[in-house]
């Protein structure tokens, strides 16, 4: 069967993308009324910074701790059950603000709160997610996936600031809660079987040993994996620690403005729109996605490196290239490391690529930052583009063999990978 023929929008996959769209629009109208909220009563940016800092603590140690159990129960409920519990803390949250004053210590703990059921959610939705996508139809799933947020982002974004300005912050979270709970209502209507998870004998924590070093020991024998998700690592943690760069570049640099700056986001989500339509319309054979991938990584990493040196409307289009060209190759990788990891490790296996991402995050974020002090800002983000080139080259041209061999596995090939 040819894969034009293969129907992607079954029964579950239009209930994962209508749920997935309604919690994405209140975590959009939600962050930006809390975002405000926290200033307006504080005054204070330090405040407003502790929050967003506090909340990737959690994405640290959360999905270690819980993907072992993760993969022993049925991810549904895992799914429902994280939509309900924000859906009732954000409305509670809102009813709270109605009746009482605005309460920072308890917020502060309410939003360690929501990261770890955020954690939780994310990680079920990742691996349930591959499921939920008829086989064959991997690429066009996850092109539907990745231009879902983005799209919403630019819509629900200046819809939220009228909101908050029509209705107020309470009123706003608990618009956020109705929607979490529509998402919850909505996922429950999946129809998936999980029956071989069904709960048997008692959990120990011998057995969570067991299960993570199960994890740990598949990652060390796929190199191919491992490879993936240090270069992704390494790459995206470059990004986090440059992204402060560009803020001082632009503040500093005559005739550059902060108006200037936010052009980029819409440059590159023009550019991550155009690429999820095409990968949704275009189908890559697996024998060329790796080479395919390969290119995309050098071209980013090398648009990176001349990203300051260009007039600002190459700028501009240097951010909307990488958009197109870097949602083209996720969609491709995500695809791809779905299917290969043996469904029974992918909870685990995941949660291990979470906690690699945020320790990659916050280690380059200190050392790029640090590196700003001392070095010109465009001489910063350029040496951030040529370690993330040459780790590219080490992890993925140098593990090519075993890199390959993800992107051009099938179902069988995954199977016997998770027996061997």
């Amino acid at each position: 069967m040819k894969k034009d023929s293969i129907p992607l929008w079954t029964r579950n996959f239009r209930l994962v993308t209508l749920a997935t769209a309604l919690g994405a629009a209140g975590g959009i109208a939600g962050g930006f009324a809390l975002s405000f909220l926290v200033f307006d009563e504080t005054g204070s940016t330090l405040a407003s910074a502790l929050i967003v800092a506090i909340q990737f603590v959690p994405s640290i140690f959360v999905p270690f701790l819980v993907a072992p159990v993760m993969d022993r129960l049925p991810r549904k409920a895992f799914l429902v059950g994280g939509d309900v519990c924000n859906g009732i803390l954000y409305a509670g949250m809102g009813i709270w603000l109605v009746f009482f004053d605005f309460s920072y210590v308890g917020y502060l703990g309410l939003s360690v709160l929501l990261a770890c059921l955020g954690s939780v959610d994310s990680l079920a939705y990742t691996s349930i997610y591959p499921e939920l996508i008829p086989a064959g139809a991997e690429q066009k799933g996850y092109a539907v996936s990745s231009m879902l947020y983005p799209i919403l982002k630019v819509v629900m974004a200046p819809l939220a600031a009228v909101l908050l300005d029509a209705l107020g912050v309470p009123l706003l979270l608990l618009f956020q809660g109705g929607l979490s709970l529509a998402a919850a209502l909505t996922e429950s209507f999946i129809r998936v079987d999980e029956s071989q998870r069904a709960p048997g004998e008692r959990y120990t924590v011998s057995m969570w040993r067991a299960d993570v070093g199960e994890g740990l020991a598949y990652l060390r024998k796929e190199r191919g994996v491992r490879g993936i998700y240090e270069y992704m690592s390494v790459t995206n943690g470059l990004a986090s620690g440059y992204a402060p760069i560009l803020v001082a570049f632009f503040r500093t640099m005559p005739g550059m403005t902060a108006a200037m700056y936010a052009l980029f986001s819409v440059a590159e989500f023009a550019g991550r729109t155009v690429g999820s339509a095409v990968q949704y319309k275009l189908d890559v054979p697996k024998k060329r996605q790796f080479g395919f991938v390969f290119l995309v990584y050098q071209t980013y990493e090398l648009m990176d490196m001349l990203l300051l040196w260009v007039p600002y409307p190459f700028m501009l289009a240097n951010r909307a290239v990488c958009g197109f060209l870097g949602n083209n190759s996720a969609i491709l990788r995500e695809a791809a490391v779905q299917r290969y990891i043996p469904e029974r490790l992918r909870a685990r296996v995941n949660a291990l690529f979470d906690t690699m991402l945020t320790a990659a995050c916050s280690i380059c974020a200190l050392a790029v930052g640090a590196l700003g002090e001392v070095l010109d800002y465009r001489l910063c983000v350029t040496l951030c583009g040529a370690a993330a080139m040459l780790s590219c080259w080490l992890l993925i041209w140098g593990r090519r063999a075993d890199v390959r061999k993800v992107y051009e596995a099938d179902e069988a090939d995954a199977a016997q990978s998770s027996c061997a």
